[in-house]
């Protein structure tokens, strides 16, 4: 067997802000398993906020022993970007050594298209309003927010863009003050799901208040051992890849959250197709599909997911899978 990691940057169409910074590319790490003339791979995005860089995820990656299994994996590395990108490239070398799609091996049903959310960055009130506008089309919208200041960018967004269902990520920018502050008014402006208020490790609060429209754990969320403190305080988890560390951890926690009666989201870092073709599966039968990275690219993987009249398909056998 063979395991390389490569670091790969991919143009953004325009800068892409939210409340912890901007950025104007995606960094990704690519991993790549040759075994028996077959190569399967998988991409994941180190999050600096997980304590993630290129750096220590290519260490992490290429510090695994030769021959290494889907689920030896699971123990060898933590939940996180590196576990990611070889747990997908484990499932996608599986299904090409046998001519068969992930979604067969998994037991999964055939995968259908999704509606996705269209992501609108951090920005001044007046330039949130214009990308609305020329987004109106779309049926999501997700917001980047998590100000103090943020009442204006919501009301202007609205106004910019009527009819789509809107969602909102603070990205932890608020406080419990603002949140109460602000709860109301997203009832008012027709907003569905908030994302992540509050700093994770901050968020008791949520438990106490009054949630009128539905708050959606995602940087308090990562793996099933996360799922417990949650109770009480979210109706919805994210799922993002590069959180549970791969495709296994992902399907187990979409189930093991369903159980404990929450909501699904199916989220994504800014990366490329490859990155956001298994989330493609998790995403089946979710409240939320946010996999909008590629449509905020300038450039992406050959064989690209396609993407039609708001929704996401599923990806090709030529991609991953």
């Amino acid at each position: 067997m063979s395991l390389t990691v490569t670091s790969e940057a991919f143009r953004l169409r325009e800068v892409f802000t939210i409340s912890r910074g901007s950025r104007s590319e995606a960094q990704v790490l690519t991993a790549r398993l040759t075994m028996g003339g077959v190569t399967g791979w998988g991409e994941c995005v180190p999050y600096a906020r997980y304590g993630e860089s290129l750096a220590s995820v290519t260490a992490q990656i290429e510090g695994l022993p030769d021959g290494i299994t889907r689920e030896a994996l699971q123990s060898l590395l933590p939940p996180g970007a590196a576990r990611n990108a070889v747990d997908c490239a484990l499932w996608d070398h599986a299904a090409k050594s046998i001519g068969a799609r992930v979604w067969q091996i998994a037991g999964l049903p055939a995968p259908q298209p999704q509606t996705t959310a269209f992501t609108l960055s951090l920005d001044t009130p007046e330039n949130m309003r214009a990308a609305a506008a020329r987004h109106a089309d779309r049926p999501i919208l997700k917001i980047k927010l998590g100000t103090p200041d943020d009442m204006a960018r919501l009301e202007a967004v609205r106004a910019g863009a009527p009819n789509p269902t809107i969602i909102v990520d603070a990205n932890e920018g608020w406080s419990a003050e603002v949140y109460a502050d602000l709860a109301p008014h997203l009832l008012r402006l027709g907003v569905a799901m908030v994302e992540q208020p509050m700093p994770a490790g901050a968020d008791e609060m949520l438990a106490e208040i009054a949630r009128p429209v539905p708050v959606c754990a995602d940087e308090s969320c990562h793996d099933r051992a996360t799922l417990a403190a949650l109770k009480g305080k979210y109706d919805i988890v994210n799922i993002k890849l590069d959180k549970t560390g791969g495709l296994t951890e992902a399907l187990a926690l979409r189930e093991a959250a369903r159980a404990a009666g929450m909501g699904v989201m199916v989220g994504c870092m800014v990366g490329t197709s490859l990155a956001m073709a298994p989330a493609v599966l998790v995403a089946q039968g979710a409240a939320f599909t946010d996999l909008d990275g590629p449509l905020l690219l300038a450039e992406d993987r050959e064989n690209p997911l396609h993407y039609e009249a708001g929704q996401v398909y599923p990806p090709s056998a030529e991609l991953w899978g």
